[in-house]
């Protein structure tokens, strides 16, 4: 590769190899000018090169592999992939055809040796002025030579060209690109060991897909904390099988073609929960081998419904506003219940006629705790069925008066 003197590198290169086409004319010369104003009846004989534009190179832009680690460590130099567009415009006494002599001969020049050679770009650096301007080019070294392609410019084209030169009179001239000019920075990259074995798997893909994710007590049953997973759904099972659920990879209870089971983590907060099944694939030397990063799964979801643990104490907390203290509900869940989750307290009066629904928010919180206590200003007197929401996850109710689990409730006085 090439470091930032390429571009100049070619430009000079160009004007040597043209230098030799243009001696069919006698006593023209090959410039590296922007065209100026001047007739081109008046002009002495000779070839200008002027780099008019500058373009990305598509297909080595896409061939460009990831340069840093995750950690930011440079494999690899960053490089960037040039396409450079080159206006070769021809002077000269028109009356006897110097500019399309030297025109005949550029086209024949760069058509017969349309590449940059590295004797070219070598013979160029060693004379002056490009052998102390560009003494540390390193274009010859490229693996890739510079190829030059004539453009075929519309005559609106190269017309619309021609007017970025401002009160410069046309002369006969064509367009070239040459392709590709590959820049690196100087930077050191750190080079992975020498692969000393290779070993090669072959193995069909086989992606685990959930269907959905029920409690193994029925389709239609709540999930607890307490709760058994039942993961229902295709090609779960392989090499090695996890859950990833909260961040973190889980080892299933038991694992088939068509079902996983796993048991509800004691750190999962209450609310609606994604979970992955991953497979990692057994691969190296010796066997069976060392896990590696295989397949993973569409995203099952589920919702992990808080429970209230009973007796529900009746407390009191400060008032905001600085009155009196009021009236709250000590409420204690199977559940963590996170600093910033949100938190409602929901309050139903089991009265057939006239029910009442209450719903009061939870103050912030400074840490994680499995109680809080709420405050109830303004309710009156009665029993109330107590649900809590957490993160939109509500606790069960049981409304069957008959029930030893009837409620929970709570009488107010």
């Amino acid at each position: 590769m090439s470091n930032y003197l390429a571009v100049a590198t070619v430009t000079g290169t160009l004007q040597h190899v043209l230098s030799n086409a243009a001696a069919v004319v006698p006593g023209a010369k090959v410039s590296t000018m922007r065209p100026d104003g001047g007739a081109s009846a008046a002009k002495d004989p000779a070839i200008n090169i002027f780099l008019y534009q500058v373009t990305p190179n598509a297909a080595y832009r896409n061939c460009d592999l990831p340069r840093r680690r995750a950690n930011g460590q440079l494999v690899q130099r960053p490089q960037a992939a040039l396409i450079l567009h080159y206006l070769l415009s021809f002077y000269g006494d028109e009356t006897i055809l110097e500019p399309q002599r030297l025109l005949g001969a550029a086209v024949r020049q760069l058509h017969a040796q349309p590449l940059l050679t590295h004797q070219d770009i070598v013979q160029t650096l060693a004379n002056p002025p490009y052998d102390t301007v560009l003494a540390t080019s390193n274009l010859a070294d490229q693996v890739d030579l510079v190829r030059f392609t004539p453009l075929g410019l519309s005559l609106e084209e190269l017309s619309k060209l021609w007017s970025i030169f401002f009160q410069s009179p046309y002369v006969l001239s064509l367009a070239y690109q040459g392709s590709a000019v590959l820049i690196e920075t100087d930077d050191s990259a750190q080079e992975a060991l020498p692969v000393q074995e290779r070993q090669l798997y072959v193995m069909p893909f086989r992606q685990p897909e959930i269907d959905k994710v029920v409690s193994t007590a029925g389709e239609l049953a709540p999930i607890f904390a307490s709760s058994t997973l039942a993961i229902d759904g295709k090609q779960l099972q392989g090499d090695i099988t996890l859950v990833l659920l909260g961040g973190l990879e889980r080892v299933p209870i038991t694992v088939s073609e068509s079902q996983m089971t796993l048991a509800v983590p004691a750190d999962l907060r209450a609310g609606t929960h994604g979970l992955q099944v991953i497979h990692k694939l057994l691969m190296g030397i010796p066997a069976p081998g060392t896990p590696h990063r295989g397949f993973a799964s569409n995203v099952g979801t589920f919702v992990l419904h808080p429970q209230i643990v009973l007796p529900i104490g009746k407390t009191t907390v400060p008032d905001p506003q600085g009155g009196a203290p009021l009236p709250a509900l000590q409420i204690n869940l199977d559940v963590t219940l996170g600093k910033s989750q949100r938190v409602a307290l929901l309050l139903n009066s089991t009265a057939a006629v006239n029910s009442t629904a209450l719903s009061f928010s939870a103050p912030p919180r400074s840490a994680d705790s499995t109680s809080v206590a709420i405050a109830i200003p303004g309710a009156g007197a009665g029993q109330y069925f107590v649900r809590m929401q957490i993160d939109g996850a509500e606790s069960p109710l049981d409304l069957d008066p008959s029930s030893v689990n009837f409620g929970p409730t709570v009488n107010l006085p």
